[in-house]
């Protein structure tokens, strides 16, 4: 009678496990956890640390990417273009950043789930959703200042569904001046 019972769990089992990689392929879930920090690794000869940086705040340049949809992330999700994500080289994966363009003040909140950008002088890749509502898209790459926070669990389920987090108030001159003042004049 056990068997039996132990036979059936183990069949229904295997058939969800089928069927759900049939369904969802080999993605990961989209979800919040586990946080994965990662091992270091190299790209083109240069090593990088991820380490968990809980005051994270830098002023450099974003670029952005769109053409890998239906790419795994390197979390294991799949990349979809237009949602708001990004890509960061060493933050945890994932991770919430501010991200404020220098030249209009706009800011929005990313969910950064990917690895990158690997290109000199860029802090942040940004998916072509988050380039767009961000307002650098069409100039393919731009000063920002990303900085690690800490959004609403509604901003976080938003994020998680690829949505736009409640939208945030432009940074006055004087804060945007005093960034544009940490800016490196290389690097772009």
């Amino acid at each position: 009678m056990l068997s039996n019972s132990i036979l059936r769990l183990t069949s229904a089992a295997a058939i969800a496990l089928a069927l759900s990689a049939c369904v969802g392929g080999n993605f990961r879930q989209v979800s919040d956890a586990p946080v994965r920090i990662g091992a270091p690794y190299s790209i083109r000869g240069i090593t990088y640390v991820p380490a968990a940086a809980p005051s994270y705040d830098v002023v450099g340049y974003a670029s952005w990417y769109g053409n890998e949809s239906g790419n795994r992330t390197a979390n294991g999700e799949r990349f979809r273009p237009g949602w708001i994500s990004a890509a960061h080289t060493t933050l945890p994966l994932p991770t919430y950043v501010e991200v404020t363009a220098l030249d209009t003040g706009r800011r929005i909140i990313v969910r950064v789930n990917d690895r990158g950008p690997f290109a000199r002088g860029r802090i942040i890749d940004l998916s072509r959703g988050a380039a767009e509502k961000l307002g650098i898209r069409m100039k393919g790459h731009a000063a920002v200042r990303v900085r690690r926070v800490d959004p609403s669990a509604k901003d976080r389920k938003r994020l998680r569904e690829g949505k736009s987090a409640e939208g945030l108030d432009r940074v006055d001159d004087r804060e945007l001046q005093s960034l544009r003042t940490r800016l490196s004049p290389k690097g772009r």
